[in-house]
This record gives C-alpha cells, structure tokens and sequence, in this order.
C-alpha cells in the first residue's frame, strides 16, 4: 500500500452535514389530489346550474331532468371497479390521465348534444343521457384512484387526513362551480360553460402524467427523509410484495366489514347527491331565491364541505390512534352522520331560505366529515387492492347517488320537498348502523397482520 493511501486510509472521517429535512413532494401531490377531485365537481355539477337554462330551452320536465342528471351516476357508478382495478394493475398515473382526458372531451361534447348526430337519430332526451353517461364513465377512475394514491404516499397515520385532500376538491370545485358556470353562462350561454370545463380538463391532464409518479420512490424530487416520514419501507413491502396478484374478490366480498363499507357508503352517497343535483333547482323554485342569489347560496354546502372534511380527516386519524382502528374509525362515522342526519331534518323544516341553506350546508360538511373515513378504512382493509376495493365502495355510493334525483323527484312532486329532505336524513342514519360492522383494525391482505 502506498503512502497516499495509508495517508487517506488514516485521515479523520469528515463531519457529517445536518441532516436533510423531508421533502414535501406527497403534500403537492396531494393537492394536484384535491384539484383532480374538484375538476370532477366542475364538469358534474356545471349540469346542475346549467340545468335550469337547459330545462327551460328543450321543454323538459323534472322528471326528465332528474333522468338526465342519474344518466352521469348510471356510469359513473358502474365503472368505478374497473377504474380501481385499473389504479391497482396499472399504477394511478397513467389510468388517471387517460381518465380526465376521457372525461374532459364529453364534458366538452355536452354543449353539442342538441346538435349532434345523437339528437336526430335518438331525440334530445337520449342524446343528453349519453353523454352524461360517458361523463360518467370517464369520471369514474378518479376516486379510487386518489385513495391507491393516498395509499401508496401516506404513512399509516395519516390516511384519513390523505384522503381528506380529496374530498376538500369536492368542496371547492362544488364552491367554484355555480358562481363560474352562472357567469360564464351570462355572458355566453350554457353550452360555453362545457366547452371551457372540458379545455381545462385537457390541460391538466398533461400536467398530471407530467409531474405524478405512482410510487414515492419513483420521483425524481422525493428524498430520503421524506420516504422515511411516509414510512415507505413498511407499507410498501404490503403493496409490492406481488404487483401482479389478481385482487382477491371472493376473500373481500366474504368480509363481513367490507359489505358494512359498502352499504354504508350506499347510504352516504344517497343524501349528499341532494346537493350535486336538485340544490340549485330547490334554492330557487321552493326557497324563491333568483338564479344568481342560487349561485351564490349554492356554495355554501360545498365551503362546507371543504372546511369540515380536514377535520374529519384529523378527528379519524387521532381517534384511531387514541382508541385503536376499530373504535376510531367508528367514532368518527357515527358522530359525522348523526349531526349531518340532524341538520338535514332542521333545514327541510326551517322557515326562511338563510336558516335553511345553512342547516343544509351544515349537513353537507358533516356528511364528508364522515366519508374520509369511509375511505381511509379502504386502505385500513387492504393496503394491496385498495384501489379495487375503493372502486367498489364508491360504485355503492354512486348507485344511492343514481337513485337520489330520481326517488327525490317523485317524492318533492307528490309529497312534498320537505318529505323528500326528511327520507335523505333517515337514509344518512342508516349509515351509522352499518358502519357499526366495520372493523377497520383487522387487515384483509394476506401479507398483513391485525392493528
């Protein structure tokens, strides 16, 4: 050995630096998350405000809205497994961006339906709910999608405030929606309300394969430190274990808490499709407010929403961990739909249009202070199908969601708007009773052990 070498072989080993502070790459990505969700809420609920322009122009009933409106929910619903399915197989990357251009082009198409080959051939009527269908379809990868997001980029501590991202997009695309669909609408017409929704659809979906990878450790701006917060070698020894593994449909629909998830989650989905659809037509047919007082009033479930959700995100995680998975996950459900169940009765009764916009608004927010939960338990049952699993709760949610314009027209035209916002309260408390069969604390992958 030469003398250099033993020099440097003797030599002092030098001071390591500070260590590196974690990166927050999973917080940007959780809110490309949030506007993902909220470009949802901009091209479903611009039908809502641009619905009573549409009604009025084509002679439509409110039945035949209600029809149109579930014609969305139709495939939005049916898709949602193959859309989790997809998130699971193929990584939520890529499925995403396919996704939102899908969506985004018959978002666009909507303005054209009275003037397509589609209203000639098979009438206005059916023309409108194609392509809202395929609305829907397109739509229908996003939430499973985000939640196998959340999965794969938060620890096990921080699922429930992971998933709350999302559901903060509903609150501010459903906030954003009617004062921007209404102005748009008052300068240009309806159909220009698609056509600019569908564009920044298109955009953003190259901004969406362009900066999200599927994995932490995929990301080129992601380091050490921040994969160590996201405890990224536990989880992920769950999740890549065997990435081709079929997801295991039999196991998940034997469970006893996966069939509590989901009927739970047809229940909350039944109430809170109230707002997405018939809000803006009850603001101002039953509580007489004028088109733009509806648009302004109309968001205040959705600023609901967005405020509570968080903290019902917070309230589950500390919960879950004060009083373990089971009992917090629970915790956090029944205390969010009984008071959403209890605002929905005080606004059906409230004998002026303020106190009633917001005891409903009230309602909305408690609503989807309980649904991140619904979601984190996704992640809590399977960390390795969560995108399969997520994809068929939501398409439980989705059918209530499908059946609640439809069943709230028939109900509000023969008995009354007041019994129709009654049936929705005793539907979100029905929520609570099957949840009380979940226990998010025992594991369904086969890798894992119960928490």
């Amino acid at each position: 050995m030469s003398q250099q070498e033993e020099n440097i072989q003797d030599a002092p080993p030098k001071h390591p630096g500070p260590p590196a502070s974690p990166t927050g790459v999973r917080w940007r990505i959780l809110l490309l998350v949030t506007f993902a969700t909220g470009l949802t809420y901009l091209d479903r609920v611009n039908l809502s405000i641009a619905g009573h322009s549409i009604e009025s122009e084509m002679h439509f009933s409110t039945v035949t809205m209600g029809w149109i409106f579930s014609a969305f929910l139709l495939g939005y619903a049916l898709m949602q497994v193959p859309g989790g399915w997809a998130a699971d197989r193929f990584g939520p990357r890529r499925v995403l961006t396919f996704a939102i251009l899908w969506w985004s082009v018959f978002t666009a198409l909507t303005g054209f339906a009275p003037d397509s080959p589609l209203a000639r051939w098979l009438g206005l009527v059916t023309a409108f709910m194609l392509v809202r269908f395929f609305v829907g379809v397109g739509e229908a990868a996003c939430s499973p999608t985000n939640n196998k997001l959340v999965a794969n980029w938060m620890g096990s501590q921080a699922r429930a405030v992971g998933t709350s991202f999302s559901i903060v997009g509903i609150g501010l695309g459903g906030a954003l929606t009617p004062p921007l669909i209404s102005w748009i609408m008052e300068r240009w017409g309806w159909r220009s309300s698609f056509y600019i929704t569908g564009l920044i659809g298109i955009a953003f979906a190259a901004y969406w394969y362009f900066y999200v990878r599927d994995l932490p450790e995929q990301h080129p701006h992601v380091n050490a430190a921040e994969l160590r917060v996201i405890e990224f070698q536990r989880l992920g020894a769950a999740k890549n274990a065997e990435p081709r593994q079929p997801t295991p449909w039999g196991r998940l629909l034997r469970s006893r808490s996966v069939w509590g998830l989901l009927l739970g989650y047809f229940c909350q989905g039944y109430p809170i499709y109230f707002y997405y659809t018939w809000l803006f037509i009850y603001l101002v047919r039953v509580r007489g407010l004028t088109v733009r007082q509806g648009g302004i009033w109309g968001t205040l479930p959705y600023l609901s929403i967005a405020l509570l959700a968080p903290f019902g995100g917070i309230f589950s995680d500390y919960a879950s961990r004060r009083f373990g998975k089971t009992r917090g996950r629970r915790s956090a459900v029944w205390l969010g739909m009984l008071v959403s169940a209890l605002f929905l009765w005080l606004g059906s009764r409230a004998p002026g249009s303020t106190s009633a916009i917001l005891f409903l608004s009230a309602a909305s927010g408690s609503n989807m202070f309980a649904a991140t939960t619904f979601w984190a338990s996704c992640i809590d049952l399977t960390e390795q199908f969560t995108g399969s699993l997520s994809g068929l709760m939501n398409m439980f949610g989705n059918l209530g969601g499908w059946l609640s314009p439809i069943i709230t027209a028939y109900v509000a035209l023969r008995f009354g708007w007041e019994r129709a916002l009654d049936l929705a309260a005793i539907v979100t408390l029905a929520a609570c009773v099957c949840f009380a069969f979940v226990d998010a604390g025992r594991s369904l992958d086969r890798t894992a052990t119960s928490r």
